[in-house]
Order: C-alpha cells, then sequence, then structure tokens
C-alpha cells in the first residue's frame, strides 16, 4: 500500500472516529440580562438518547419549555443528527446565578453538560430577549410601571414626592402583582403615604389610552446635595395575554404570564441651601412656618410652677431641624423640655407642629425678663431666609425669699427658707435608766459594721458607674431586650397581619443593633448580608434572616395567611438562635 493510500485511510478513521464521538452541550442567548429580560437556554446532543434530566433553574422561574426540536441532515453522504431541548427563563432576583448540568444517557452512559454562569442585574430600560415574539413580548409592550417625580431639582430638605403608577392597555389584564427590589432612599429622609384601597383609574400612555392603579406614594426630603439616583422599583405582575385561539362557544383564550416591571433608574440633583445672609439661627429648617413662645402664668409665687412652650407649626421639614434653646434668669429654676410633636405627612410633604415645654419654677421674689427667641427658616416661595422672634416675657414673682444683694447673673443664688429644720444645740436630753449595752458584743459589731460596709459599697458602686458609663453596652442590652419583647408580641399577634409583621420587623431590627452594633440608618439588606458573612454567618443562615425580612416589606402590601405568618415566626426563633451560635 501506497504512503498516500495509507494516510488517506488514517485521515477517514480519524473522521469517523470523530463523528462517533458523542456532544452533549449548554448554550445561552446570554449570559448577562436585566431582572426584566429573559434567556433561552439549549441543551443539545448529537446522537439520541433518554432520561434527559434539566438542571434545577435556581435563581430563575421557567415560563416557556421544555420545546423539542429534532433534526437529520445528510451532506455529501454524510448524516448529522441534532436533538435540543429548550427553555425560556426569567430572573426572579438580581444576583449571579449558576444554571446547573444537566443530564441525559445515551447508549447506557450519562453525559453531563457544562454548568452557565449568568449575572442578573437591576432592571434595564429597554428589554430586550432577545427570540421570538411571544405573549411575553406582548406583556411586556402593553404594561409600564411609571415613577413620577414632583421635582427632580430640589433644595436641601425641600419635601418632593414620588408616585409609582403601573400603566395596564386595554388589550391585557393584569391579576396580581408584588415588589421585588424595593428603594432604600439611602440619601434620603423617607416615609410612605398609605393607600387605603387600590382604585384603577382611566388615563393615557404616551398618547395611547391606558388604566392605571397608583402602588405607591412616597415623600422624601433630600439630605445630601448633588445628584443622587433613586433606585427602581420593580415588580413581578401576573398578565392574562389574549391568544388567537378561541374555545367551542367563541370565547378567547388567554395564556397567563409572569413579567417583572421595573420604574427604572431617576437621578435627583439637589441644591445645598444659599449661605449668603443665612442667619445664625438658622438650623435647618425649610418650608413655611409659624413661631410661638408662649407661658401659662406671668404672675405667681416663689416655689410655685409654670410651663413655658416654644412651639413651630406650618408645612415643612417638621422632624428634621431643632427648636430654640429656652434661656431663663439664674432665679428661675429651668427643667429639661418635654418635646411632643403632631405632625402628618400627606404629598404636600409634612404638615402640624412640633414643641418643647419647658417646666420653670420660681425660687425668690422678683421680676425675672425670660429674654426673646429666634426661629429663622427658608422659605421656598421667596427663595430666601426669613426670621420670627418672639416677644420678651416677664415673670412677677410677687410672694417669697428675696434676692441677695450683688448676685451675679450667671451664679446661681442661696435662698433661705423655712423648708429645712436646723438641728438644735441645746437638746435637754434626760436619762432613761441605766443599760448594759455599752461593750456588749452587739455594740462592738454595730461599731465595726459601718467600716466593713465601705469596701462593699465602693465596690459596688464602682460597677454600677462603669456599667452606666458604658453606653455601648447598655444599647446592645436594651436592643437586646427590645428584640425578644417584640418577637414575643409578634407570636401574641399572630393572625392580625399588620401587626404581626411590624412587630416581627423590630425585633429583627434591635437583633442586629444588638449583635452587629448597627444604627436604624444602616439597615439595608446589602449592608446587613456583607455584615453577616464577614462575622461568619452560615450562608444558609444570612439568607434566612434576609428573606425574613423582605417578608415583612413584602407584608406591606400583599396579604399573606395564618400558616404563612406562623412559618415565618418559627424561620425568625431559628435563624435568631442559630444566628446566635455562630456570631
Amino acid at each position: 500500500m501506497s504512503l498516500k493510500s495509507i494516510i488517506l485511510t488514517c485521515f477517514l478513521g480519524f473522521a469517523v472516529f470523530a463523528n462517533a464521538q458523542v456532544q452533549f452541550t449548554a448554550e445561552a442567548s446570554k449570559t448577562k440580562l436585566g431582572v426584566n429580560e429573559r434567556l433561552r437556554v439549549d441543551f443539545t446532543m448529537n446522537q439520541d438518547g433518554d432520561n434527559f434530566n434539566p438542571p434545577s433553574f435556581t435563581g430563575f422561574t421557567v415560563v416557556a419549555g421544555p420545546n423539542q426540536a429534532i433534526s437529520n441532515t445528510w451532506i455529501n453522504g454524510r448524516s448529522s443528527y441534532k436533538k435540543t431541548y429548550s427553555y425560556f427563563l426569567q430572573p426572579t432576583q438580581t444576583g449571579k446565578f449558576t444554571i446547573g448540568q444537566a443530564e441525559i444517557t445515551i447508549d447506557g452512559k450519562v453525559y453531563k453538560t457544562t454548568p452557565i454562569d449568568i449575572m442578573v442585574s437591576a432592571a434595564v430600560a429597554s428589554p430586550t430577549d432577545g427570540y421570538g415574539k411571544d405573549s411575553g413580548d406582548i406583556a411586556t409592550e402593553n404594561i409600564h410601571l411609571v415613577a413620577e417625580i414632583s421635582n427632580t431639582n430640589p433644595y436641601l430638605n425641600e419635601g418632593i414626592t414620588v408616585v409609582y403608577k403601573l400603566y395596564v392597555s386595554p388589550q391585557i389584564s393584569v391579576s396580581n402583582w408584588r415588589p421585588i427590589d424595593n428603594p432604600t432612599f439611602a440619601d434620603f429622609w423617607s416615609q410612605n403615604i398609605d393607600i387605603q384601597r387600590l382604585q384603577v383609574e382611566q388615563g393615557t400612555f404616551q398618547g395611547e389610552p391606558y388604566r392605571y392603579v397608583v402602588l405607591r406614594k412616597t415623600v422624601l426630603y433630600p439630605q445630601k446635595t448633588g445628584k443622587t439616583s433613586l433606585e427602581p422599583l420593580s415588580l413581578s405582575v401576573t398578565v392574562d395575554v389574549p391568544t388567537d385561539r378561541f374555545d367551542i362557544f367563541g370565547r378567547r383564550h388567554y395564556e397567563r404570564v409572569e413579567k417583572i416591571v421595573s420604574a427604572g433608574k431617576r437621578t435627583i440633583d439637589v441644591k445645598p441651601l444659599p449661605t449668603e445672609n443665612q442667619p445664625a439661627s438658622f438650623t435647618g429648617a425649610v418650608g413655611n412656618f409659624n413661631f410661638e413662645v408662649n407661658a401659662t402664668k406671668q404672675a405667681l409665687k416663689a416655689s410655685e410652677s409654670f410651663q413655658i412652650t416654644v412651639k413651630v407649626s406650618g408645612n415643612g421639614n417638621l422632624k428634621l431641624f431643632d427648636l430654640p434653646k429656652l434661656t431663663v434668669p439664674n432665679a428661675l429654676e429651668l427643667y429639661a423640655p418635654e418635646h411632643s410633636e403632631d405632625v402628618n405627612t400627606n404629598l404636600n410633604g409634612m404638615y402640624g407642629n412640633i414643641m418643647d415645654s419647658y417646666t420653670i419654677v420660681p425660687r425668690a421674689k422678683g421680676k425675672y425678663p425670660v429674654p426673646s427667641l429666634e426661629f429663622s427658616y427658608f422659605d421656598l416661595e421667596s427663595g430666601s431666609y426669613k426670621t420670627l422672634a418672639s416677644e420678651e416675657i416677664v415673670i412677677n414673682v410677687k410672694t417669697g425669699p428675696k434676692m441677695p444683694l450683688g448676685n451675679a447673673i450667671n451664679k446661681q443664688p442661696i435662698v433661705s427658707t423655712d423648708q429645712f429644720r436646723y438641728l438644735k444645740l441645746d437638746a435637754n436630753l434626760s436619762p432613761i435608766g441605766k443599760t448594759v449595752f455599752f461593750k456588749t458584743p452587739l455594740f462592738w459589731s454595730l461599731l465595726a459594721s459601718p467600716l466593713l460596709l465601705v469596701p462593699i459599697v465602693i465596690f459596688f458602686g464602682k460597677k454600677q458607674r462603669e456599667r452606666a458609663n458604658d453606653l455601648h453596652g447598655n444599647r446592645i442590652k436594651t436592643a437586646d431586650r427590645l428584640a425578644r419583647k417584640y418577637l414575643s408580641e409578634a407570636k401574641r399577634n399572630l393572625g392580625d397581619q399588620q401587626t404581626f409583621y411590624e412587630a416581627l420587623e423590630r425585633a429583627l431590627h434591635n437583633y442586629l443593633k444588638a449583635k452587629l452594633h448597627l444604627q436604624t440608618s444602616e439597615m439595608s439588606k446589602e449592608h446587613i448580608a456583607k455584615l453577616l458573612n464577614e462575622r461568619g454567618a452560615a450562608e444558609e443562615t444570612n439568607q434566612a434572616f434576609t428573606g425574613l425580612l423582605t417578608s415583612c416589606e413584602f407584608a406591606r402590601y400583599t396579604p399573606s395567611s395564618n400558616t404563612a405568618m406562623k412559618t415565618d415566626y418559627q424561620k425568625a426563633a431559628k435563624t435568631i438562635s442559630s444566628l446566635d451560635k455562630q456570631l
């Protein structure tokens, strides 16, 4: 046999051998997508097999599939075979996920595909699927979540509103929805406005007639200047899409699909308050306010008490600034103020009043002027600062001990009253008879007992001062005690959804304050998950804890059964117990 024939024979043998090799592969239409997009995954084999076993698709919902396609081709006398199982997937949340190995049995051998890593990011403005239009595409074109912002260029501490509206075309219908990603508004003071009942209204979207429902109203007060992005609100919506099929009675068939819609990121450009002509008495008040200082009495006797109230009322950031501090002459004993708030919030922001009530007790006879107070605020209508001043209040103490002459204004006077009883030097004591108590064991024991008690008193006093000065430890103990208190309260309110989940959320937050030394402003799920990982908490326990926080958030907008509440309570108790051991 010639060398050429040998080479040709080897080449043909190698080709036959290569063609006989089994190939089983997995391919995704994309490896990076938004939470409101979908992808297609194909599992392809070059020989027919049995017992196809798909992966679990953790982190995704199968919206269609498996779709099976088989093709046989003949090219130049050679045949090729291809069989494909296709799945269409919708992400359920953001993060990094892995599509595991699929399995197939061919000629008695088990073959597996290579895992595929998929990165799911926040919702994108223009979702694309990369494959043919179906019911999901029709739903995407006919449902929109919009965030309407009252003012995208506010001043620092100026109230703005964000209204989330879900627009639905008449061509489709929505049967249910639930939030997936809730915006945290990290650089804003925020408060949601309760919506008692969702109402469907008629409107337009991009010039077309639509129905819409207001899902959420939030009032924001920016606490940081510059450009800030609002995280998008994302929803999972159950949509009924009409098809081209009809039943025997002529009624149209509908296909139910799950869609994730997002309001998209919005940017707020916050302007700083002007520094020019800013009054010294300005403490951050922005809005339109009234200011008054009133005394319950202006004529009274010494040792009688009266109150002076410092009150600001109006519309603006009432909870976000300090009231002016009252000062009085030293002859008036001033107690720490009692702060009270009567503040409500609507789409126009906070309105109502805040007040400090001071209790004052005169100590000597005389007339004492209470100095005028100034309150300054930034007026949004005029774009300038305004200052309001109270009138001086004169307190007339008609009766009582006189103020000693030469008493300095900044010194406390010494007042002599008949409230104290002095010791008498001449007691006129008389003997009561002979006693044998002197020099007895009881006498010596009682005499020595104060000396023995001194080190004990010093020791316990030192410990008490250490506990009192340990502010961090006391805060942790208080938070731990509150966590257990609210967890017990949640158990007592099983069946009352709102009260149960409010108590459960407070218990979880206070537990974090005790264990991770967190403040309320740091209570984001991402930050909590990061800290728990750093402290050595198990991944399963970490996910369970953040899942409980998500359940508490969902409970504000979606109904929950008694069984779900019992499950969440048992899960909370078990998770807290596990974290105690792990941390």
